[in-house]
């Protein structure tokens, strides 16, 4: 990214690590740009950022889905074909060693 594109409030990705965050601060240390994100408040490379398209809806969505999942797994463990199963073991390990 062009040091000319960002602007403070900017949501912005650091792609090497995954780290995103808004920008707080644009800072020159000697002829290169940097730019401090809210998530870490360290400097990161401007050349090294880019824009973040990840919004709250995703996350949402993410959470929904694990929520759903949770759901059904608590009601198949409640439910009569586990606890057949359950009866139908040794409890012993086969882990082999």
């Amino acid at each position: 990214m062009l040091a000319e594109e960002m602007a403070l409030g900017m949501r912005v990705r650091y792609p090497r690590t995954g780290t995103a965050g808004k920008v707080l601060r644009i800072e020159e240390i000697r002829g290169v740009t940097f730019a401090e994100l809210d998530s870490t408040n360290l400097l990161y490379r401007v050349d090294q950022l880019i824009p973040a398209t990840a919004t709250n809806k995703t996350g949402t969505a993410i959470r929904e889905d694990a929520k759903n999942i949770i759901a059904r797994e608590r009601e198949y463990a409640a439910g009569s074909e586990f606890q057949d199963a359950l009866k139908n073991i040794d409890q012993s390990c086969e882990g082999g060693g």
